[in-house]
């Protein structure tokens, strides 16, 4: 059976355009992810409409995705990370 610390997302790298790489816990992540979420209301993905709150998508992004689309050229993507070993 496979160890329970394989599946614990608590940490997280973050690559960012322009920005070096960051590790974030993940309610930074979160915190992150709601930011740039609030900015681009009129923009979202097609699987983030359904959501009503910013909670709510940047929850949804953080358990099902690894990236978010923040305009042409632009990126923002997030990896869980085991930083012990």
């Amino acid at each position: 059976m496979p160890d329970a610390l394989m599946y614990n997302e608590d940490t997280f790298v973050v690559l960012e355009t322009n920005q070096p790489e960051q590790f974030l816990s993940a309610e930074e992540l979160l915190s992150k992810l709601k930011s740039v979420l609030a900015e681009c209301q009129d923009n979202l993905p097609r699987d983030l409409q359904c959501f009503t709150t910013i909670e709510e998508q940047a929850k949804y992004l953080l358990d099902t995705s690894c990236d978010l689309d923040v305009g042409a050229g632009q990126y923002l993507q997030w990896y869980a990370v085991r930083l012990e070993k």
